[in-house]
């Protein structure tokens, strides 16, 4: 699969430690050197800031997406190639999809989680063939990979679903597992009862 375009959904928080910050420049970076746009939320400050300005530094395309009511809390970034404001959240998470051949989620809160589990669900429903990854940080998704596994367990998501999420420890094997992926054809549902 070519990949000219990924978005990333990380926070709009640098996080407590330094090397989550060390992570989201190194993302950017590595973007920018094989020549992939970033397609991100828009936001100048926390990792988002970082991801951005990384990818621009080595000289790389990066258009932010940031609703009109964002635009001031998250301080939209003023140095992108495009910066582009929407109405919304829908807008925005619609057309950083639409922008983008992969996803790859950092470090992040609430609205990360949100971004990173709504693309999911559109490609278990059909809605796209797009891969998604996690770039791990210091064992930062191993709770939530764990949760994820006992819905697996709980027969409330099916293995392949699982499996469509992706996970390394560098962006260069991160980029490479989501260039190498297939979408799946399996139905959405662990089990059907008629009604």
């Amino acid at each position: 699969m070519s990949l000219r375009s990924i978005c990333v959904f990380c926070g709009a928080s640098p996080g407590a430690s330094p090397i989550y910050q060390e992570t989201a420049e190194a993302l950017g970076r590595h973007l920018a050197e094989r020549g992939i746009r970033l397609v991100y939320g828009g936001g100048a400050v926390g990792l988002m800031g970082m991801v951005a300005d990384a990818a621009l530094a080595a000289g790389g395309e990066v258009i932010g997406i940031i609703p009109q009511s964002l635009k001031e809390a998250e301080i939209g970034h003023k140095g992108l190639t495009r910066l582009e404001v929407v109405d919304g959240m829908h807008a925005r998470k619609a057309r950083m999809a639409e922008l983008s051949d992969a996803f790859i989620a950092l470090p992040g809160g609430l609205g990360t989680l949100e971004e990173l589990f709504e693309v999911w669900t559109w490609g278990q429903l059909g809605y796209h063939g797009k891969p998604l990854g996690l770039l791990e940080v210091n064992g930062f998704f191993d709770p939530l990979l764990t949760f994820l596994d006992h819905l697996v367990q709980e027969r409330f998501v099916r293995s392949q679903h699982r499996e469509m999420l992706q996970r390394a420890a560098t962006p260069a094997e991160l980029i490479d597992a989501l260039a190498g992926w297939k979408p799946l054809a399996a139905p959405k549902w662990v089990d059907r009862t008629p009604t």
